[in-house]
């Protein structure tokens, strides 16, 4: 699928340096075959000498020369650069943005009319190969374009294809949500800490208490609302523990939270 094909990242920033590693350690293409950018010289030293990979000041340059350019700059200064670029930028490059609130017809605009555009919201988890990441297509951009983009995600977590009218629904569930689960294992944490646990065993046991329960979801067959009744025995510890949640409201606030940062997402991404 990558064969012979050349990916420049445009921004060499934390997003960019995970998605070059994941790249680079799934072997996609060869480290040599992989341009990162930045404007900070010593940033790029140090991604050259991690990673293997070529490393450049000149946008435009690497751009003329590339298959598949990844826009990892941050969205305030997405005009900027894609005026920069959009010379270099023919219908033959596939374009994938992670600039978080920017429409793909906001980067289609400065380009070329037919230039292939896919939009990616990532989320921080992906430090760690463990990211959530929804994609949508630009007008013309094909599926083979999407299998392409899902691919190079794919590397850093988990994937899922959404209409970019969802985005803004994704950015208040997934790319809002790890804040979301810090404080539930910090809450956790605090509790365990109450009941006198020490800070330390108490953080570890409520951090890998919930990595185990995402991973039951994800890798098994079962309902989440199932897997809490495997829990919950009649009359028990468990039981107990989720009336008090009950009392507090915690699903509607989670609830409440995701459509807050929704809603909020939406009026970020209006035109100023």
């Amino acid at each position: 699928m990558f064969k012979g094909k050349k990916i420049s990242i445009i921004g060499g920033g934390n997003m960019g340096e995970v998605i070059a590693a994941g790249i680079v350690s799934t072997g996609l293409v060869p480290a040599t075959d992989l341009t990162i950018t930045d404007v900070v010289t010593d940033r790029l030293d140090y991604l050259k000498k991690q990673y293997a990979v070529a490393v450049a000041t000149d946008n435009k340059a690497v751009v003329k020369t590339a298959d598949i350019v990844i826009l990892a700059v941050k969205p305030q200064t997405m005009g900027n650069v894609l005026s920069e670029l959009a010379p270099s930028v023919t219908k033959a490059k596939l374009i994938i943005s992670i600039a978080a609130g920017i429409p793909v017809s906001f980067i289609e605009g400065y380009l070329k009319k037919g230039t292939r555009v896919i939009r990616v919201m990532p989320n921080t988890p992906a430090l760690i190969g463990e990211g959530a990441a929804a994609l949508a297509a630009g007008t013309a951009a094909s599926e083979e374009d999407l299998a392409l983009a899902r691919k190079i995600f794919d590397s850093v977590g988990l994937t899922v294809i959404v209409n970019e009218d969802l985005m803004d629904a994704v950015t208040g569930l997934s790319g809002s949500g790890p804040a979301y689960g810090f404080i539930i294992i910090e809450a956790l944490s605090d509790a365990g800490v109450k009941m006198g646990l020490s800070r330390d065993i108490s953080l570890k046991l409520a951090a890998q208490t919930m990595a185990g329960a995402a991973k039951l979801c994800l890798k098994g067959d079962r309902h989440p609302g199932q897997l809490k009744d495997m829990v919950t025995s009649p009359g028990g510890t468990t039981i107990a523990g989720i009336k008090a949640l009950e009392t507090g409201k915690l699903r509607a606030t989670l609830m409440e939270a995701v459509e807050a940062a929704t809603l909020r997402s939406i009026e970020l991404g209006k035109p100023k």
